[in-house]
């Protein structure tokens, strides 16, 4: 499906007004009302967020299966996807390694929570969320990583158990051959119809934007920035290095290249970064990083993959935000214990990306493995929104180079 330049500009400007009169509407209402018709109104204008949502997440689970099953069997043979699944891993483990240190390192410079004031933590979000949240457990994370009923995954948009059902599905489909055929050719007719939807979809994320942005300024006003202004913009430093980081590296293995990139995936940012959701650009990244040169096959593969395993803004954020905790309750942690802290925060991210406010649902965990009082969580959830946007933008980008890296090591990017 083609889109046209002006189109997708269009819809990009679309989205920078909806941003700006989100955040003015929300303002108005945060001054001239009630708490009463406040928490309403938050209520009911992020419904449009939630349409928008809606509307992404009904073709995430299809576009998955559909695109890496069809991938895998073009590969053509196990060897091939070994090569460039081990070629991915290889990114995503260095990339989530390297955002885990520049957190550690950047929270212990700066210090940020010894600036929070306990005094302004969100009680009753944090209870909420150690309401809905499991403690971590081997147990658990195995049961969100492998699936029971492929039709439950689908039906509750697991990307992680979509992503494993769908590997072997594919590797029995290359394993017996032309009896496959007609499957494939079906699923990929399946792929290019949902493409096709994507753009439909998008029309919608105006609307998004301005609703997610209205109902949280509504809630919090303008103040949450001063309160956190110091935490926020630490947190943006560290942000701006990771960013720095990954595009030096992309640049090293795509060169002149990435500027195109960049500029092809500069509305999907946009969108992730107004809309704090990964997925909701998942179905428009795929496209985009096909026009820019990607091999189908392996952005089929690698991008599923990547949205289960290469979560760099988050990572960054899950360090930042635990040793922030600590230090807001003066709780000393040395430097065997932040590390050990680190590993255990790569291991127990993995696979967590389909889950509400994972980076959140993982640091609490986190917390109450190394005996920092839980109900800290509720110190970061007021600017938390704000940090999301900056953190799901980073993912986003990272699956980009991570698909174009691996694709140009394989001597598939086109120009």
């Amino acid at each position: 499906m083609k889109v046209k330049p002006a189109n997708r500009n269009r819809l990009t400007i679309f989205i920078l007004i909806a941003m700006v009169a989100g955040v003015l509407l929300g303002y108005v209402v945060h001054k001239n009302s009630t708490p009463e018709f406040v928490s309403k109104f938050s209520i009911n204008i992020n419904l449009l967020t939630t349409i928008f949502l809606r509307l992404v997440q009904m073709i995430i689970a299809p576009l998955v299966f559909s695109t890496l099953v069809v991938g895998i069997a073009k590969l053509g043979d196990l060897k091939t996807v070994g090569r460039i699944g081990g070629k991915a891993l290889l990114w995503f483990v260095s990339a989530s390694l390297i955002s885990l240190f520049i957190g550690l390192i950047l929270v212990n410079y700066f210090k940020p929570g010894a600036a929070i004031n306990l005094n302004i933590a969100d009680a009753t979000g944090a209870k909420d969320l150690m309401t809905n949240t499991q403690q971590f457990s081997l147990n658990n994370f195995v049961e969100h990583v492998f699936p029971k009923s492929i039709f439950q995954s689908l039906a509750s948009n697991e990307i992680l158990q979509i992503v494993i059902f769908s590997v072997f599905f594919g590797i029995a489909a290359t394993g017996i051959g032309d009896y496959a055929k007609p499957v494939i050719k079906a699923l990929e007719s399946v792929s290019h119809i949902i493409l096709k939807m994507v753009g439909y979809v998008m029309n919608f994320a105006p609307l998004g934007v301005f609703g997610a942005l209205a109902a949280v300024i509504a809630s919090k006003g303008l103040e949450v920035f001063s309160f956190y202004g110091q935490y926020l913009l630490f947190f943006v430093v560290g942000i701006f290095i990771l960013w720095l980081v990954l595009l030096g590296v992309g640049y090293l293995i795509l060169k002149d290249r990435l500027p195109a990139l960049i500029k092809r995936i500069a509305q999907p940012l946009l969108i992730a970064f107004s809309t704090t959701s990964s997925e909701a650009v998942f179905p428009k990244l795929t496209e985009e990083l096909e026009r820019f040169g990607c091999n189908e096959k392996i952005v089929a593969f690698t991008l599923p993959l990547g949205y289960s395993f290469n979560l760099d803004g988050a990572m960054m954020y899950m360090t930042f935000a635990s040793v922030a905790i600590a230090q807001a309750y003066g709780i000393h942690m040395d430097l065997g214990t932040q590390i050990t802290m680190l590993f255990v925060l790569m291991l127990t991210s993995k696979g967590i990306a389909g889950v509400p406010r994972a980076s959140l649902v993982v640091i609490l965990a986190t917390c109450s493995m190394f005996n920092i009082p839980p109900a800290g969580i509720a110190l970061i959830l007021p600017i938390d929104h704000f940090c999301d946007m900056f953190r799901t933008a980073t993912n986003v980008l990272g699956n980009a180079l991570a698909t174009s890296a691996v694709s140009k090591w394989e001597g598939e990017l086109t120009d």
